[in-house]
């Protein structure tokens, strides 16, 4: 499905299922409705939503028969993600699936009877969200995207492929609980690496040319993307402004090496969202998300972007390479 089509075919779902037809209507078939905190554009957006419902529908569950699915994206905006979340709480759905740490806070404020599938978040008992992860205890439980340890690697293979690196800005969403956790990671790797590190808070896409042409003027500098829904939902315009300023750049997912970033280390985000299709069907058919664990990633993936190293003048060290499980030429 080409991405024109897929955004034309996410807008007309979102109009399935009004709030008054739904109110109106008799319960004919289950309801499941997903909330992103990104823009349907955002690199990932399509190959999340397509691996759910793929996994739906090798669990039995075909939408538009005997399940219908209403999806909302809300481009990073949090405005925009408690307003969508308020209207699909209000359709009283079988299952929320939320898309990320801010989306899934917003949804637990909202309602704490509606089972809730989370995907992609970084910390869910220091959030709150769930009591523990072997015993959610609410109405919430999913996949975390991955545990804090993960973050300091990010520092290391940063100096790994630009040894020169002395200091590197680490933009986060520091509003978020996953914001704090990531950073304080990372600070405390940074003397083991040999690279000064401080946090830049990502508020939109308006500021972030300027806050990395800013940092850019020092030399040596390197740059770290710390997940996060703001940093996620612009993350074309990161990737653009650290190619203008020449700065080697880690990112979480593979999808943004492939969109011309240099390096990223992280979980498989897709193959979540096919995971949490089980969550989805275990709750249909009765099951209670306060029983069913937090599940971590299965694996983390280092991919590695060739052009991308050649025009920031790096070579790529064959150590780094042979760990590589993707690599882009």
């Amino acid at each position: 499905m080409r991405r024109r089509e897929f955004i034309t075919f996410v807008g007309s779902v979102a109009t399935v299922w009004p709030l008054i037809a739904r109110a109106q209507q008799g319960r004919r078939v289950p309801l499941v409705c997903i909330l992103e905190g990104v823009s349907a554009e955002t690199p990932n957006a399509e190959a999340r939503y397509k691996a759910l419902v793929e996994g739906l529908q090798q669990l039995g569950w075909t939408p538009g028969h005997n399940v219908q699915i209403e999806v909302r994206y809300s481009g990073g905006d949090e405005a925009a993600i408690r307003k969508n979340a308020a209207e699909l709480v209000a359709l009283v759905p079988d299952v929320l699936v939320s898309g990320g740490g801010a989306v899934t806070e917003v949804m637990l404020k909202i309602t704490h009877t509606i089972p809730i599938v989370f995907v992609i978040v970084p910390d869910p008992v220091g959030s709150g969200f769930v009591e523990t992860l072997s015993q959610p205890g609410a109405n919430a439980t999913g996949l975390m995207m991955f545990d804090y340890n993960l973050c300091g690697k990010w520092l290391e293979i940063l100096k790994e492929i630009a040894p020169s690196t002395t200091h590197a800005a680490v933009l986060r969403d520091a509003g978020t609980a996953a914001g704090i956790g990531q950073f304080a990671v990372i600070q405390a790797v940074a003397p083991s690496v040999g690279i000064e590190v401080k946090p830049i808070d990502v508020r939109g896409p308006a500021q972030i040319d300027r806050v990395i042409a800013s940092f850019a003027q020092r030399p040596n500098g390197g740059i770290i993307l710390a997940a996060g829904v703001t940093g996620a939902a612009n993350v074309n315009s990161i990737i653009a402004a650290v190619a203008r300023y020449k700065l080697p750049a880690v990112y979480i997912q593979r999808v943004i090496v492939a969109a011309g970033g240099l390096m990223s280390y992280g979980p498989n985000f897709p193959d979540q969202y096919r995971r949490a299709a089980d969550y989805v069907s275990r709750i249909l058919k009765g099951e209670k998300p306060a029983d069913l664990p937090v599940q971590a990633p299965n694996k983390y993936e280092l991919a590695i972007n060739l052009k991308a190293a050649k025009a920031l003048g790096l070579t790529v060290p064959p150590t780094l390479l042979a760990r590589a499980d993707e690599v882009i030429e």
